[in-house]
């Protein structure tokens, strides 16, 4: 696998000699009781002593904007009275333009924030403390690409070496895979790894059941190794961090004995469609200030984003031990939203949440096209739609149960901006085809003219589109006022560029966004499952077929949408057509924004001058040359990655007729009727060699084989 595998393969001897996981430590770790009413035996170190005049600043800011906005749009329904459908409006309105004026209050707070900003203990330019605190690294995986996987995990292991503290953290992938091909291929770079790296610090674990996914994943490591640590950090498959922000990370946990977590703000790297490369200069220009406004605010009453986060150990086994959900599917079961939830908990026992937005360090990927974007944000609207079940739960923290509601809000608002857009196309319509009743029942000396002011309607809506808008241009304004920031974002004319051309973009993929979010929640009301996919993280590029398929309903929608406008006047189609052309184009958006684009445009600083460790990882997952076989080719030509599969299995266990594996019965089965072992690999499915690959008796039998 290039620079990974071009290290001498250890023989079995070898492996018998090195601890494939160190001895266990374990830690209890219970389930939560959401109905419990926690009276916390602690108290977080408050990050300001005016915490309730900024949370009161940010929810008046909020109230005042939502009142103003709520009464000029009465003004414009107002005109002949308001009828229930107009109404409706303004109630959906009032709803949509709280949201609107909450993110704005919230990204204003973090523009002043930085105007203002001084260096810190924490600033990444600051001297690297000293450390004493034990920490593991957490890696989880679930069928990803091994070979790129451990080349970042490579490249973060020797930047933290370079700090000279490595020597107190320990490695774990822990790994959830079932493709059995991948699982074996996981075992062949973890110890390709192991010989490049030189540490015996970097441990391996793969389960065979994936209890609870990625949430189980971490408390299985806990209640087995957990009490050996103080701190731990979890990444995500396509996580980077610098060693520095590691270590200043333990030095924020140290420093505070109250902390629970701290969270990084995670910058997107290596895009390469448009669609990624857009996020990525959206959430690199965008995202600080956002970041910086949520913390001026959230205090020790933060969030956590479920990687590239540090978390104290025994806080987080003590109370973040995750409940399972009781009621209908899909709202019940297993957490999907876990981080979430773990935040809250913690808060509730007395541990702070903290926000350290300009760390830095911090890395992250984006999916590759909208496509992957809408599959993965499919998951995510499951796991924040089940928080309903969590918000009445005793003794949160009135914020966590805030950050819930924001969660959930993220999603229904989608149906609720098309619910206000349909019911402002339905009065048009009503008014051009139903006749009106100018003299209602009863005496009046002058008739009801059914009208609205259009003048104020073009009013309130600029206003609306400049609390949307007026955030992205202080970012910008930020970039302008400094001088190494604005020439890391290729100097002021190429960054507004991108600016302007991020709002095109996102405007015309809008609507398509809101369409696969309306159906992703009726979907999940209906009860449907969203399922645990394995995220694409290469190239976005959609076969024409997939792309017609899946655009074909915001299409219709654009159609309809068109034809109803245009029923009504050509200036109504005029008007809505920013809503319109995104969805009449779904298809060719699609397409375009999925390809792979490289320019001056959305240029991003990690872009222009990669970090040592950005840098370090993709020249790794450059020189990849994975060249795997299947699993059982793999195992078989291989003692040495044999001997290392074997010695991680688990003791047999006794065979009750309630617990027999039929998978692992009927591929027995198919061994025992193949004369070769080409034979018996060509008619064992997938499932079959996952639970061969799980029993050490079957595997032997199947190898075996002439």
């Amino acid at each position: 696998m290039g620079a990974l595998s071009t290290a001498p393969r250890p023989i079995a001897g070898e492996i018998a000699t090195q601890r494939l996981l160190p001895g266990e430590s374990p830690l209890p770790m219970a389930p939560g009781d959401l109905g419990k009413n926690r009276v916390p035996d602690r108290s977080p170190a408050p990050v300001a002593s005016a915490m309730a005049w900024r949370r009161g600043l940010i929810l008046l800011s909020t109230a005042a904007l939502t009142a103003g906005g709520g009464y000029e749009m009465y003004r414009v329904l107002e005109v002949g009275g308001v009828t229930v459908l107009e109404a409706m409006v303004l109630a959906l309105f009032l709803v949509l333009l709280a949201w609107v004026a909450f993110s704005f209050a919230s990204a204003l707070a973090g523009f002043f924030v930085l105007l203002a900003h001084r260096p810190d203990a924490f600033a990444a330019d600051a001297e690297l403390p000293a450390i004493t605190g034990r920490t593991a690294m957490l890696l989880p995986t679930y069928n990803e690409d091994p070979h790129r996987l451990t080349a970042r995990l490579r490249a973060v292991i020797e930047s933290l070496e370079t700090t000279s503290q490595g020597k107190l953290f320990d490695w774990y992938v822990l790994s959830d895979s079932t493709d059995p091909d991948i699982w074996v291929a996981e075992e062949k770079a973890l110890l390709a790894l192991r010989q490049a790296v030189g540490t015996p610090r970097l441990y391996y674990r793969h389960r065979a059941e994936n209890t609870a996914r990625k949430a189980g994943n971490i408390s299985e490591w806990i209640t087995r190794f957990g009490g050996a640590y103080d701190f731990m950090i979890v990444l995500d498959a396509d996580s980077l961090m610098s060693g520095q922000t590691i270590v200043r990370l333990v030095h924020a946990m140290e420093s505070n004995p109250s902390a629970g977590l701290v969270q990084t703000l995670p910058m997107v790297v290596n895009a390469r469609s448009l669609f990624s490369r857009v996020q990525q200069f959206a959430g690199r220009l965008y995202g600080p200030m956002i970041a910086a406004g949520v913390a001026w605010w959230h205090g020790s009453e933060g969030n956590y984003w479920g990687h590239n986060a540090i978390i104290r150990v025994r806080a987080f086994a003590e109370e973040a031990a995750l409940p399972q959900l009781r009621g209908r599917k899909p709202f019940c079961g297993h957490i999907l939203s876990h981080d979430f939830v773990e935040a809250a908990l913690m808060r509730r026992a007395g541990w702070g949440i903290y926000m350290l937005p300009t760390l830095g360090g911090s890395y992250e990927e984006v999916p590759p096209s909208l496509l992957d974007f809408a599959a993965r944000d499919r998951r995510w609207c499951q796991g924040n739609l089940q928080h309903l079940a969590v918000v009445p739960a005793r003794g949160l923290h009135w914020v966590s149960r805030l950050h819930f509601m924001v969660g959930i809000g993220a999603y229904l608002t989608a149906p609720l901006w098309l619910l206000f857009l349909l019911l402002g196309m339905l009065i048009s319509l009503q008014a051009r085809f139903v006749r009106p009743e100018y003299f209602p029942k009863g005496f009046s000396l002058f008739p009801t003219w059914p009208a609205q002011d259009p003048v104020l309607a073009i009013w309130v809506f600029v206003a609306t589109m400049g609390l949307l808008l007026l955030p992205k241009l202080l970012s910008l304004v930020l970039v302008w006022m400094r001088g190494p920031v604005r020439r890391q974002f290729g100097g002021a004319l190429r960054a507004s560029a991108g600016v302007l051309a991020e709002i095109v973009v996102s405007a015309l993929m809008a609507p398509v966004m809101m369409i696969f979010q309306t159906i992703a929640v009726v979907e999940i009301l209906a009860g449907r499952d969203a399922g645990w996919q394995t995220q694409r993280r290469d190239e976005g590029t959609v076969e024409r077929r997939e792309l017609y398929w899946k655009y074909g309903i915001p299409t219709l929608c654009g159609v309809a949408m068109a034809a109803s406008a245009y029923a009504v006047s050509l200036p109504l189609l005029l008007w809505m057509s920013p809503v319109i052309l995104g969805l009449l184009f779904a298809v060719p958006i699609g397409a375009l924004t999925a390809m792979p684009v490289f320019g001056r445009l959305f240029v991003t600083p990690e872009e222009r001058e990669p970090p040592p460790v950005l840098r370090r990882a993709n020249e790794l997952s450059a020189s990849v040359d994975a060249g795997d076989s299947p699993a059982l080719l793999e195992l078989r030509q291989d003692p040495a990655l044999l001997a290392f599969h074997l010695a991680q299995l688990p003791p047999p266990r006794p065979i009750r007729p309630d617990t027999v594996d039929a998978n692992l019965a009927v591929g027995r089965a198919k061994v025992d009727a193949s004369e070769t072992f080409a034979e018996a690999a060509e008619h064992l499915s997938s499932r079959e060699i996952f639970s061969i690959l799980n029993d050490g008796s079957a595997l032997s039998t199947v190898l075996q084989k002439r």
